[in-house]
């Protein structure tokens, strides 16, 4: 019989190591992380594993540094086409509104001036003024926010246009029959016109502004994120070379070569174009949105101021003001208050004018309130002097009267207008254009840096298969 070979005793079949009755503890798996971080380490020992880690680093930043740069240009890009497109039009359009609404109120105080047979010259004026401020009502409720101050505002403009209006027609009506309660409608539509239309027209205005200034804001500020991490990405990809050329002494590697000169390219085009952009728009701002502001108040004054004198012969003395110790009447000492505002804006206004397209139509109007103001003080004298007919002759008459002073402040402030407004287009247009492209080309060539780093660094392992 064949021998049975020794059996160690308490061992069963399929059952190793259990002479002591209890199996060993079986090791714990390792996460996917950790065995991934241990494959790291062993490749980064390695000068392959190392390219791989240095190629992936490359191929991060430059893609970020593209990424971040077609961000912050875009977010300007956009807001300077918000100033040209959007913010200086929708202010330019609110002053419009306050400046066709005092229109209107001067021309129905010369029509009612003129006596029961209202000239056509002033109820076509009115009823421009009427139309031009309903339009920019409409553009403006359109361009605003829902639930924004600016749309409150102009749902109250849009209630009260129809009041006044209402009142206009009945103090023209009571005029034409010679009742002298004309009067006093008129000076109540004055006084709502005055106190409640024109406010709320000052507040859109003062809201466009800070919409326009808050653009500005975006628009200009240097895009310190992107270059940073360009000179970042430069730096990277420079120290890349010259390891690669202390090891294998060759001086170029075309792959980050071109990775380079992609990065460079988007840098100067970020950093000149940006330059190039904010100081556009600065010169846009100093030099056209300034300038447009302080002529826009200084014909709101002048319009203002026509409105008070034609009113200080439709009152008669009936509302008065007192100022010290004297009692004066109410619309003459607010034409007075207006005609120095006028003073002052326009003495800004030249100091603002970079040339003489400029300062000429500013100086010509400023010639034309010195004479208004002469005339006004004679027709003021005529009116103390109870030759009512004479002061009104002075103030709407066909020659040598305040209003042609008046025509001639307005043309030039609008002639003035115009010039600066297109010095604004043309500088913030300017600026717009330097920026242009700037988002999608650094996007573009960020994607082909990224593409030559990696395969710079791929030239470099295939050597070692």
């Amino acid at each position: 019989m064949p021998a049975v070979p020794p059996q160690r005793s308490g061992t069963a079949a399929g059952r190793p190591g259990a002479a002591s009755g209890r199996g060993a503890p079986a090791a714990p798996r390792r996460t996917a992380l950790a065995e991934g971080a241990d494959r790291l380490r062993t490749a980064a020992t390695t000068e392959p594993g190392r390219l791989r880690v240095i190629g992936a680093v490359l191929a991060v930043l430059v893609v970020a540094f593209g990424a971040v740069t077609a961000w912050q240009t875009g977010d300007r890009a956009s807001a300077a086409d918000a100033v040209l497109h959007r913010s200086q039009p929708l202010s330019s359009d609110a002053a419009d509104i306050y400046r066709s609404l005092a229109d209107a109120n001067t021309a129905a105080s010369s029509g009612f001036l003129a006596g029961g047979q209202e000239p056509k010259a002033s109820r076509d004026s009115y009823e421009k003024d009427i139309r031009t401020a309903a339009d920019k009502l409409v553009n403006a409720a359109a361009n605003s926010e829902p639930g924004s101050p600016s749309a409150q505002t102009i749902a109250r403009l849009n209630r009260l246009l129809p009041e006044y209006k209402g009142l206009v027609e009945r103090a023209r009506t009571y005029n034409r029959q010679g009742y002298p309660v004309g009067g006093a409608y008129l000076r109540y539509a004055n006084e709502k016109m005055h106190q409640q239309m024109l406010p709320a027209a000052e507040d859109l205005y003062t809201d466009e502004n800070r919409r326009l200034r808050a653009d500005y804001a975006r628009a200009t500020p240097y895009p310190w994120a992107a270059i940073g991490l360009g000179v970042l990405t430069l730096a990277a990809l420079g120290w890349a070379q010259h390891r690669n050329y202390r090891r294998t002494n060759r001086v170029l590697n075309h792959g980050l070569v071109a990775a380079t000169a992609t990065s460079t390219v988007v840098l100067l085009w970020l950093i000149v174009g940006h330059s190039v952009a904010r100081a556009s728009l600065d010169d846009s701002y100093d030099h056209g949105v300034r300038s447009l502001n302080v002529l826009h108040d200084a014909r709101i004054a002048s319009l203002k101021a026509r409105g008070n004198e034609n009113l200080t012969l439709v009152a008669r003395g009936a509302e008065t003001v007192k100022v010290g110790a004297d009692e004066v009447d109410a619309y003459d000492h607010d034409f007075r208050t207006e005609m120095r505002l006028l003073g002052k804006g326009l003495a800004e206004a030249r100091r603002l004018a970079d040339d003489r397209a400029g300062e000429q139509p500013v100086a010509t109007a400023v010639s034309n309130m010195a004479e208004w103001r002469k005339r006004h003080e004679a027709a003021r004298d005529q009116d103390e002097y109870g030759n009512y007919d004479a002061a009104l002759d002075k103030v709407i008459g066909a020659k040598g009267a305040t209003g042609e002073c008046f025509d001639s402040v307005d043309d030039n402030l609008a002639s003035a207008l115009r010039h600066e407004t297109a010095e604004f287009e043309s500088a913030a247009g300017d600026g717009l254009d330097a920026m242009t492209g700037l988002p999608s080309g650094a996007g573009v060539l960020a994607v082909l840096g990224a593409a030559g780093a990696v395969l710079g660094i791929g030239r470099r392992l295939s050597e070692y298969r």
